[in-house]
């Protein structure tokens, strides 16, 4: 069986298809995340996986609507809250997937959002087959969050790019708040110095 199975990024895609190669079915990989922003971390995604298809020997199937920062952000909206924000954002990409699916005569697809620990994996798999039924295919299902280790490790022997955040501008703030704070601090406390030693 020929599942079509989207990915976030290079090093994620590594292990589901390893796994699906082993239960005797091929996955042709299909790229379509506007949640990814800036457009440097888009780019350097895309570059990431073009490494991991050439060296892990897998096709990609590349959307064709390019960067997609406004048309996500319109839909995502107001909604700030990851537990808000996030179900909109798997539901933008599963149903470009399996409308993706439908179009290429396919039977199954899936994610390689299920391998990773940070995602909300049982919402991910019910989202998945309720897509699938709604579209008359089906929904390949595996928790990859097994093979999360080896994943990395594969990643890493192949030279990789892995990224530090899930790919959209508002988990990048949630990625790095801590450390915005602490630069934040040492500007103010470098600021104190200087208003001290001008105010003399």
């Amino acid at each position: 069986m020929e599942i079509l199975l989207h990915t976030c990024c290079g090093p994620c895609t590594l292990y589901p298809v390893k796994e699906i190669r082993k239960e005797g079915s091929s996955a042709l990989v299909y790229f379509y995340n506007p949640n990814i922003h800036p457009f440097r971390e888009y780019e350097r995604r895309i570059e990431a996986l073009e490494t991991a298809s050439d060296k892990f020997k897998f096709p990609v199937l590349w959307d064709q609507s390019g960067y997609g920062l406004r048309d996500w952000l319109n839909q995502i909206g107001t909604r700030r809250d990851p537990d808000e924000r996030c179900p909109v954002c798997y539901r933008i990409r599963l149903e470009a997937t399996a409308r993706k699916t439908v179009k290429l005569g396919l039977p199954a697809f899936s994610t390689t959002l299920l391998y990773s620990r940070y995602q909300r994996h049982d919402l991910i798999r019910n989202m998945g087959k309720e897509l699938a039924s709604a579209y008359g295919i089906e929904f390949y299902y595996q928790d990859f969050r097994n093979g999360w280790i080896e994943g990395i490790e594969i990643s890493k022997r192949l030279g990789i790019y892995r990224q530090p955040y899930c790919g959209c501008i508002y988990s990048e703030e949630e990625r790095y708040i801590k450390r915005a704070k602490r630069l934040q601090n040492r500007i103010l406390a470098k600021s104190m110095k200087e208003k001290t030693k001008w105010d003399k």
